[in-house]
């Protein structure tokens, strides 16, 4: 992307970088990543809510460089865990758990829970921060969780999350598919209004 105005992914994750710039391709901006500025700093999330994350990386990013940022974070909430995993999605079998380690904790933890139980929704909070404001938006995928890991695409919980209106997980979509109806593209869709609105 060429555009003149730069924004600034706060992200070290090349591929999401590339996700982001495929839902944004119609705008005229260019997208940077904390590695093109040089930013190598593990940046601590301790918010308690998915937008607090997301503030917190994108705080970070603008006051480090003074280039307009955006940052997401993403949680999984299964209904009948009270909303769990959540914020916690990506350490819920610990700090250094794996994929694998939190699909088999997530699918024991739903152990004889019947089908008609299990809905759970992904969502993701956007957040843009610019010299004169903060804002926040989320998007959101409804499904549900399903008790065997089928699919070989995606990454995370995406071999056990059912998208009912498409009838397939998340790993058994396309790119395209996914984009289309998963919460990081309708997030990242309704940021892009924020942006022709206020930075582009």
């Amino acid at each position: 992307m060429g555009g003149n105005v730069k924004i600034l992914l706060a992200t070290h994750n090349a591929h999401k970088a590339e996700e982001i710039q495929q839902i944004w391709r119609h705008l005229d901006l260019r997208l940077l990543t904390l590695e093109d500025c040089d930013l190598h700093e593990e940046i601590i999330e301790d918010g308690d809510t998915l937008e607090a994350n997301a503030l917190i990386k994108a705080r970070y990013a603008f006051a480090q460089t003074g280039i307009p940022a955006v940052a997401d974070d993403t949680g999984l909430e299964v209904d009948a865990l009270n909303g769990a995993p959540g914020v916690y999605s990506a350490r819920y079998a610990g700090e250094k758990a794996t994929f694998a380690d939190n699909n088999a904790k997530l699918i024991a933890a739903l152990a004889g829970v019947p089908q008609t139980r299990r809905q759970a929704r992904f969502r993701t909070a956007v957040a843009l921060v610019t010299a004169g404001d903060e804002i926040v938006v989320s998007g959101i995928c409804e499904g549900c969780i399903i008790e065997t890991l089928t699919g070989e695409g995606g990454f995370g919980y995406d071999p056990i999350f059912l998208v009912p209106t498409h009838g397939k997980t998340f790993a058994q979509m396309t790119a395209e598919e996914k984009n289309a109806v998963s919460h990081r593209g309708r997030g990242f869709r309704a940021m892009a209004e924020v942006l022709k609105q206020k930075v582009l």
